[in-house]
C-alpha cells in the first residue's frame, strides 16, 4: 500500500510508544539509541522506553509507512556503520499532526471542565 493511498484516521489514536517516536523524530532523522533519550528527554523520564519496545514499534512504523530508513548517516567517519537512521514520511507527519490536534482538543476540554491547569497555574 502506498503512502498516499492509507486513511490517517485508521491509525489514530497513536500508542504512546508511536506518538513519542513521532514526535523524537519530527525536528530531524536519528538512530534508535537517540530516538530513546529523546523520548526519556521529552517526557522528563515518565516514559522509559525499552529496545524491545522501541523496535518492534520502529518495525510496525516502517510497514505502515510512518518512518523510513534513512539512505544517508549524518557523519559517517563518526558514525557506527551498523547504525540506522530513520526520518517521519510525509505520512507520518499528517498523522502525527493530528494526533497533536486530537490531544490538544481534550486539553481544551479539560480546561473547560476545570480539570486541568492553565499553563503558568500552580494552583
Amino acid at each position: 500500500m502506498t503512502e498516499t493511498s492509507q486513511n490517517p484516521d485508521k491509525f489514530l489514536p497513536l500508542t504512546p510508544a508511536v506518538f513519542n517516536i513521532l514526535l523524537a523524530l519530527a525536528d530531524g532523522e536519528k538512530h534508535g539509541y537517540r530516538i530513546m533519550q529523546e523520548v526519556q528527554e521529552n517526557t522528563k523520564g515518565r516514559v522509559l522506553m525499552g529496545p524491545g519496545t522501541l523496535y518492534g514499534s520502529i518495525k510496525r512504523m516502517l510497514e505502515a509507512e510512518l518512518i523510513e530508513e534513512s539512505d544517508e548517516k549524518p557523519d559517517p567517519a563518526m558514525d557506527n556503520q551498523r547504525r540506522r537512521y530513520y526520518r517521519i514520511t510525509n505520512l507520518g507527519k499528517r498523522i502525527f499532526t493530528m494526533e497533536a490536534e486530537r490531544l490538544e482538543e481534550q486539553v481544551r476540554v479539560l480546561r473547560r471542565k476545570n480539570l486541568f491547569p492553565k499553563v503558568g497555574d500552580t494552583s
